[in-house]
């Protein structure tokens, strides 16, 4: 925790050559802290400020370096809100600013977790198909609670995964016999995460298409 500042008269207000988002406040002519340039724009020189609006200053302040950090996570991609409150968590930063963050971010709509949760499951479909069961277990290593991860799967047709996970797998497979065929086959979609019966009739079902295009 910072050491309280006494209170004082604004005689420079000085932009951080490093970093021109914060402002370095001096009162009565020497440096005392530094402010986010948003909770420092109200304030000019001459202003006088009490030790009880200095520590209120730097509160503010710590809020939003904290959103800050968390605005840039989420800028490299989308995140659940566990990924965006255990990066905060590794940053030092007090749990009831977190939750300020984490609800500040939500009413911005830059965080939600039903929507990050159907994004991912979507992702996954489109580009590398998974199982319901590899699926529960990436999200839930996510931090997604149970709820929005059962919504994003409500609508998954396993099936039609397993089939386009297949596909060029089978291909690649074709010109083994039918037990080589199978048990790499099966061990790939299982490694996927689908499950016993799907693998077996997706497994069948492209074996019979690659005698069908043989003869």
């Amino acid at each position: 925790m910072s050491e309280a500042i006494e209170g004082g008269t604004i005689t420079a207000l000085k932009v951080q050559k490093r970093n021109p988002q914060r402002v370095n406040v001096y009162l009565d002519g020497e440096y005392a802290f530094g402010l986010a340039r948003i909770t420092a724009g109200w304030l000019s020189i001459g202003q006088v400020l009490s030790a009880e609006k200095i520590a209120q200053l730097q509160a503010e302040d710590g809020r939003e370096v904290a959103y800050q950090q968390a605005l840039r996570l989420l800028s490299y991609r989308p995140r659940a809100s566990a990924e965006v409150r255990r990066n905060l968590v590794k940053h030092d930063v007090p749990a009831e600013v977190i939750e300020d963050v984490l609800a500040r971010l939500q009413r911005a709509g830059l965080i939600d977790d039903n929507r990050f949760a159907q994004a991912w499951v979507e992702n996954r479909s489109e580009f590398r198909p998974r199982g319901r069961r590899a699926l529960v277990v990436e999200m839930r290593q996510r931090g997604l609670d149970d709820e929005s991860i059962q919504q994003a799967l409500a609508e998954v047709d396993e099936q039609a995964l397993a089939d386009q996970a297949a596909n060029k797998q089978a291909r690649r497979l074709a010109g083994l016999d039918e037990t080589a065929f199978k048990q790499k086959l099966s061990g790939f979609l299982a490694r996927r995460g689908f499950g016993y019966a799907v693998i077996r009739e997706t497994v069948d079902r492209h074996w019979n298409q690659i005698q069908n295009n043989e003869g």
